[in-house]
């Protein structure tokens, strides 16, 4: 019997559009394959076993199956966004238990398009941190199962990576999608403002957060990423040039990047230089200030989230993080401190199409009960392995995370992408080059 564990989703809904399989049996192929491994991975926070099999054959019952581009395809999704039927906690106890009556409108598109639900997977309370843990345990990084899959979509990006979902929806509002995406190898792209619907919390972080997809390969993140949009990111067919910035500097005053990742960037403006794309060592002129400017943001986005919120229920750190940001809320919520930002890194893409730059600092932290630990040692662990990643959510432009290259531990290593509002076709063009010069493995080896 052929196995769909491992496909991609295009391989996937193209053999359900053709009957060669039934959505069912591809449902229940990834849901045997959960119950096997996820015990070891801690990717989901619940799995839809028997719904997602209905579900699965009401996809095949649809007079329009021949049509959709996600026909029969199994999808994660991060605990923090409505699925009928389902309470999302968002990773706390302070969450009320109370099922939605709606998809959040990414979820009604995914299903619209065909895909089917398999379940909702773990994240840090109320998505705040870097690592994915709490009260559903640990989420491990299933490429090196002794450090945490980053955060906060950790969950999807673990059930990716670890073949129990071919895609998965997440979230980035400081990285939060490309920080577990380049731990575990995986492609994902976060949008500018206002490409995909957010409806994420109470505010999108003031309009920081974007949903997105994780997937294993080029073409898929493409994929979903039309279907969430409701428009094409095809790039030309040209290969057009482009002028493409290089940087292996840290945003951070004192956060150094570690050789691995700096090692990854000049590897891959190698190759893509040898593809006729312009190249050449730039740094964008972050200011001095942008490490206060995260700070400030990130924390007063939890201040929102966490309003109404019993604190007795919120681990402390959650606690503390929310008080410091109800500090901030007022200079935040003017917007002034992103409008700078924006002026002043603007004339800086005007120059140059898109900036390669590495995914992370150094890899992830152990697999640890972060939870448990204080505010100030979760906030110090967080900036100093993922500390190129919330700029462009200040900003509020498109950047990607892909895979490149290996860490000593055997794990993958990555790269970022970013680019100018509406350049999303330009980042995944670039971005499907580099796979097309350096492929890599789609799944971790966790059988």
């Amino acid at each position: 019997m052929t196995s769909w564990t491992g496909r991609t989703a295009a391989e996937i809904a193209a053999a359900v559009r053709e009957k060669r399989v039934t959505p069912r049996e591809v449902v229940a192929g990834h849901l045997e394959r959960i119950a096997r491994l996820d015990g070891r991975i801690g990717a989901f926070r619940k799995v839809r076993a028997d719904a997602a099999l209905a579900e699965a054959d009401e996809v095949a019952t649809r007079a329009d199956l021949a049509e959709l581009p996600l026909a029969g395809v199994p999808l994660a999704v991060k605990d923090n966004l409505a699925v009928r039927g389902e309470a999302h906690l968002d990773g706390s106890a302070a969450m009320p238990d109370t099922p939605a009556d709606a998809d959040h409108v990414t979820v009604a598109r995914l299903r619209a398009a065909g895909a089917v639900v398999i379940g909702l997977t773990n994240v840090p309370e109320l998505c705040v941190f870097g690592t994915t843990e709490g009260l559903n345990g640990i989420t491990r990084n299933p490429w090196d199962p002794g450090r945490n899959a980053g955060g906060s979509s950790g969950g999807s990006a673990a059930a990716v990576a670890a073949g129990l979902a071919p895609i998965a929806l997440g979230n980035d509002g400081m990285g939060s999608l490309r920080i577990p995406a380049a731990n575990c190898g995986l492609v994902t792209i976060k949008p500018g403002f206002g490409v995909v619907p957010a409806g994420i919390g109470n505010g999108d972080w003031f309009g920081m957060s974007e949903n997105g997809p994780l997937a294993t390969t080029v073409a898929d993140a493409r994929l979903v990423l039309a279907v969430l949009a409701e428009k094409e990111f095809e790039g030309d067919g040209q290969r057009t040039p482009r002028k493409i910035a290089v940087s292996l500097r840290s945003p951070l005053v004192g956060v150094t990047v570690s050789k691995p990742y700096t090692n990854a960037v000049t590897e891959a403006a190698g190759l893509l230089a040898g593809t006729g794309h312009e190249l050449r060592r730039a740094e964008p002129p972050y200011p001095v200030s942008i490490g206060v400017t995260a700070i400030r943001h990130w924390t007063a986005g939890t201040a929102v989230d966490a309003a109404g919120l019993d604190p007795a229920l919120l681990a402390r750190r959650t606690r503390v993080h929310a008080a410091i940001g109800r500090r901030f809320l007022r200079g935040v919520q003017a917007g002034d401190a992103r409008e700078r930002l924006r002026a002043r890194l603007a004339p800086f893409f005007a120059e140059h199409d898109v900036l390669l730059t590495p995914a992370l600092a150094r890899r992830s932290p152990r697999a640890a009960p972060w939870h448990e630990r204080g505010w100030l040692r979760n906030a110090l662990a967080g900036s100093n392995y993922s500390p190129l990643t919330p700029a462009w959510n200040l900003t509020g432009w498109p950047a990607m995370s892909v895979p490149f290259g290996t860490l000593p531990s055997g794990a993958p290593c990555a790269v970022q992408l970013v680019g100018r509002p509406g350049s999303e076709a330009v980042l995944l063009e670039v971005a499907q080059q580099l796979e097309t010069l350096r492929p890599w493995q789609r799944t971790a080896p966790v059988d």
